[in-house]
């Protein structure tokens, strides 16, 4: 996988969450008013504070999402909204 353009290793099995503490990274999304920065939280997808890009795709909570072989993984402002071409992506809007 790639992580804002660099590449990190991941294990089989492993969430997108999980793949990057392992590499030290620890927040990897910005509140939208003031900009704090966020990461696992909760680690079983109810807070949203985990939001990251998947190929393109907004609002993938890290911890629930299985890294896949090529995924290339964002950070993102706030909600991500302005990654996505439109609202309606068929992302998971959480």
């Amino acid at each position: 996988m790639t992580f804002d353009g660099r590449p990190l290793p991941a294990l089989p099995g492993q969430t997108v969450a999980a793949a990057l503490w392992a590499a030290g990274v620890t927040a990897w999304r910005a509140t939208r008013g003031a900009g704090r920065p966020r990461g696992v939280f909760c680690g079983i997808g109810v807070c949203f504070d985990c939001l990251v890009t998947v190929d393109g795709r907004p609002n993938q909570r890290a911890c629930l999402v299985p890294v896949r072989p090529g995924d290339a993984v964002r950070t993102q402002p706030g909600t991500g909204w302005a990654d996505a071409p439109t609202r309606d992506t068929g992302a998971d809007h959480g």
